[in-house]
């Protein structure tokens, strides 16, 4: 094939992708940067009623609930994605109590609320919070550790348990807390998962805040490069229109050889970390994420995530065990046990049942030795002690699939409320599900008008292609990767057209 075979070949390559890609990749920069930075953003809400209509809540789907505590005036906290809601033991009127939480939906996303000595402690996105009963509002509650996100909270006789990511915390009397670091697992090896890596990569907070804001200067340069690159290609259009009217086209002449230029010298500057951060982005959504959600990979020297603490950004959920005096962890590599003193190493359960990626979501002890676990992969019979493990629905043994397996199941399991004498579980597609007792009640007007989407979440539904679900449906799933591939097609041939065109013009 010809020199100039191939460099037309080339230019079809890098214009016509280009041009149907550059919208959809402005969209990918500019909620990729509101994503880097959930705190600075944390106070701005989008009106449900801006999106799509399956973003509006219907019985209490999208994970609006996350589970319910009963007070010591027999009242019941339901809390989630809403906030947190005050009703009776019968779900009759529901209560706005949040009160005290900073502005913004994003500030009172819960996952955690217990009474410890007669006073409430919230676990948030945000930190964790205690209730002022003589105010009626929350309080922020200052913990010895850098990190906010507070993942879980429980009780162990008279001590507060609170775990973040990081390390687990306790307390005599919610205000000062002994910071414990967990002791490696059995087995231990320094990996990571191939999922954090690319997260971390894509996002740029393998470095750090200097990663975030190389990122966010490649959001910029994306949009930089996908405006000029339109204007290069209507340019010669507008010059030929303005020609056949006999205008003066010269100054179109020359900023059409400036766009064009500082497109080429920007791009080829910008591209190779474009290849990279596009590659690892298409990786960390299905069906290219089912690939790598199992892969264990060493962890790069001097980046964020390493850490010498063995459980950094990898701890979910906590219970203490009374009666086997002994602790269950939930984490991203699984369920561990641990004794009261941590003196040894973490034992992995031997049999566990299986859980999302995106987290275990129900962890609710049934009798002594057995347990509710429930998330995005099916909710879960669990005998921690035998190891024996049945899907709770089908009451069927649980038997792992062989090879890659799909990171949700048909039951994607949100929550789990209880009442007096109901309990019911939340789907995250079909909401209230009940498994005892009457029904739940329909959503008030009142919890969906005052809880609206995050502008972080709003992004992520963007970013990902979720935002596009109600018009092309199931087929969403591919928007990531063909846009990857397609970005991946531009940047790739642009700098062989810059190498054999424009390099020896420079």
């Amino acid at each position: 094939m010809s020199r100039k075979r191939i460099i037309k070949i080339f230019r079809k390559l890098h214009k016509w992708p280009a041009i149907t890609i550059s919208f959809f990749a402005i969209l990918f920069a500019v909620s990729g940067i509101v994503m880097n930075h959930r705190g600075t953003f944390s106070s701005v809400d989008v009106s449900r009623k801006l999106l799509p209509a399956n973003y509006t809540y219907k019985n209490w789907n999208l994970a609006a609930v996350r589970g319910s505590m009963q007070t010591s005036e027999n009242k019941i906290l339901v809390f989630g994605n809403i906030g947190i809601w005050k009703t009776d033991g019968n779900f009759g009127e529901f209560t706005d109590y949040n009160q005290g939480f900073p502005k913004g939906i994003d500030n009172r996303k819960i996952y955690s609320v217990v009474q410890f000595k007669n006073q409430l402690f919230a676990g948030t996105h945000m930190g964790l919070f205690s209730q002022n009963p003589e105010k009626n509002r929350w309080e922020k509650v200052d913990v010895p550790v850098r990190e906010n996100r507070i993942a879980d909270l429980n009780l162990k006789g008279d001590t507060l348990l609170v775990l973040t990511r990081n390390y687990l915390l306790k307390s005599s009397d919610g205000k000062n807390f002994e910071t414990i670091q967990l002791p490696a697992p059995l087995g231990y090896e320094r990996k990571t998962g191939l999922f954090d890596t690319f997260w971390q990569l894509h996002s740029g907070e393998l470095l750090g805040l200097p990663g975030k804001l190389i990122v966010d200067l490649l959001g910029l340069i994306t949009v930089f490069l996908s405006v000029t690159g339109l204007l290069h290609f209507f340019f010669p259009k507008i010059i030929r229109k303005r020609k056949k009217k006999q205008k003066q086209v010269g100054s179109f002449v020359t900023v059409k050889k400036k766009n064009l230029h500082w497109h080429n010298v920007v791009g080829y500057i910008f591209a190779l970390f474009l290849i990279i951060n596009t590659f690892a982005g298409m990786h960390l959504r299905p069906p290219l994420l089912i690939a790598i959600a199992s892969k264990k990979v060493g962890i790069i020297p001097g980046t964020h995530i390493d850490n010498p603490n063995p459980w950094f950004d990898k701890l979910r959920r906590v219970h203490w065990n009374i009666d086997l005096h002994q602790y269950i962890f939930s984490t991203s590599e699984g369920f561990y046990f641990a004794g009261e003193s941590f003196s040894k190493p973490l034992q992995p359960a031997f049999s566990q049942p299986p859980v999302s990626v995106m987290g275990c979501n129900v962890l609710k002890p049934l009798e002594e030795k057995i347990y509710l676990v429930g998330s995005f992969n099916g909710m879960f019979l669990w005998n921690i002690q035998t190891g024996a493990v049945a899907n709770f629905f089908t009451q069927q043994p649980y038997v792992a699939p062989e090879g890659m397996q799909s990171p949700i199941a048909a039951n994607m399991v949100a929550g789990l409320v209880e009442g007096n004498e109901s309990a019911f579980w939340f789907d995250y597609n079909r909401g209230a599900l009940q498994l005892s007792g009457k029904t739940f009640p329909e959503m008030p007007e009142q919890i969906i008008t005052n809880s609206p989407m995050s502008l972080w979440n709003a992004a992520l539904e963007f970013h990902t292609g979720r935002i596009f679900e109600h018009l092309v449906g199931a087929f969403y799933i591919l928007y990531v990767p063909l846009a990857g591939i397609c970005i991946l097609l531009v940047l790739i041939s642009g700098v062989y057209l810059w190498w054999k065109l424009h390099r020896r013009k420079r």
